[in-house]
């Protein structure tokens, strides 16, 4: 993809900061970090989204977000790790390009203990959840 932001780093037209890379996989600190050590890792080979994203690539890019974590973690301390992956424009892409955002905590960091979305919504009915589920196994 010519005008793809992350092709053109994975190619190396674009400068980053690189943590890790593999063969298919590659680990950036993100520019716009949400913490310190915010990173974002991307397939090497273009896929828009999880949608388009073949099964193969998407076990290695897992396995290597997993590394990633972990060394995280460790060299920077951090308490915990989220994984954030967004998929459509609604959800919050803004770089169709697969990419999984691994994001270091810490305590007291500031950010939602609950996770990066804002207010968690007020509980529903159990009711209401097994006929949202029986729409959702329609579709299998």
């Amino acid at each position: 993809m010519d005008n793809c932001i992350f092709c053109k780093i994975v190619k190396g037209e674009i400068e980053s900061a690189k943590v890790y890379e593999d063969e298919d996989a590659l680990a950036l600190l993100d520019i716009n970090p949400i913490s310190r050590g915010h990173t974002l890792l991307i397939s090497k080979k273009h896929f828009k989204d999880i949608f388009s994203i073949d099964e193969e690539a998407l076990k290695k890019i897992i396995v290597a977000g997993k590394n990633v974590a972990a060394k995280l973690k460790n060299s920077l301390g951090a308490d915990g790790i989220n994984f954030l992956q967004s998929n459509g424009k609604s959800a919050g892409q803004i770089v169709f390009h697969y990419h999984l955002h691994v994001i270091p905590r810490y305590e007291n960091d500031g950010l939602k203990k609950h996770g990066l979305w804002g207010e968690v919504a007020k509980e529903t009915d159990i009711a209401d959840l097994k006929k949202i589920a029986e729409e959702i196994k329609k579709g299998f």
